[in-house]
């Protein structure tokens, strides 16, 4: 995600905050709600290159479990990534799948736990591994199946002493309406903005995340980027103010996936 759309997003953070949202702008733009929590399981490896191959076909085999459990409703989507910009020690391959329950996540993750041979596996030759569990209140999804898209990850920080709606504000304001626009004209397939649920790290990271079918998507989002950034050139410290700029980290991964 561009360091140019966070621009915008501060303008108009500090825009809600100086109450000029309440406005009659904001009277004519379509209001954004909180939606009830999604909760997303991440399993993250980084597997010696020799091994990708049989890493997808360990993924292909655990299809089954996963069709069932988005068959039986415990589950609303899932799938797998590929890193597509390596690092020297970084993740090659990550799982997910995501609930609208605590219950959804962990219960699909026992039936990934009996149906695998940790002894054989080809995850027992990771060099690394982490998990999380992530809650999201922003987002959206076409129901259907992508092989090879390509998903886009913006993390963000927050300063200690950033408010409590620092998240929420530019969400409902510009990040939620520049990615339901593009999500309606098919350039996107799915989006979420992602905080933890189980904080494994410190709280106050974000993550920003949209899944493109293709790569012209990517292309598509960034220009809606630059169009948003020349039609709103608006200054913005007080969002600046909130993130602590070190700790961006941006990711770009091949993904197959599948939403009911």
């Amino acid at each position: 995600m561009s360091r140019e759309l966070w621009k915008v997003f501060a303008g108009l953070g500090a825009l809600a905050m100086s109450a000029v949202w309440t406005g009659p702008a904001a009277a004519q733009m379509a209001e954004v709600k909180e939606k009830p929590p999604l909760y997303t399981y991440v399993a993250e490896w980084n597997i010696p290159r020799g091994q990708w191959a049989e890493m997808a076909k360990g993924n292909a085999a655990s299809q089954k479990v996963m069709d069932q459990a988005v068959t039986d409703g415990t589950i609303v989507g899932y799938g797998n990534d590929r890193t597509v910009v390596h690092q020297s020690d970084g993740i090659t391959h990550d799982n997910w799948w995501s609930a609208t329950s605590m219950a959804g996540v962990l219960n699909v993750l026992d039936r990934v736990e009996k149906a695998s041979d940790s002894g054989t596996t080809v995850l027992a030759s990771a060099t690394d591994h982490s998990d999380s569990i992530y809650i999201s209140r922003y987002y959206n999804w076409h129901p259907g199946s992508w092989k090879g898209g390509y998903t886009f990850e913006a993390s963000y920080t927050l300063r200690p002493d950033a408010p409590d709606d620092a998240v929420a504000i530019p969400s409902k304001n510009m990040i939620v309406p520049v990615l339901e626009k593009l999500f309606a004209d098919g350039a996107i397939e799915e989006y979420e903005i992602d905080t933890q649920a189980v904080h494994t790290e410190a709280p106050g990271t974000f993550t920003i995340v949209y899944l493109a079918p293709n790569a012209e998507g990517i292309d598509k989002v960034n220009a809606a980027i630059r169009e948003a950034v020349k039609s709103k050139p608006l200054d913005g410290p007080a969002f600046e103010s909130m993130v602590t700029d070190p700790a961006h980290r941006d990711s770009l991964v091949r993904s197959d996936a599948t939403y009911k």
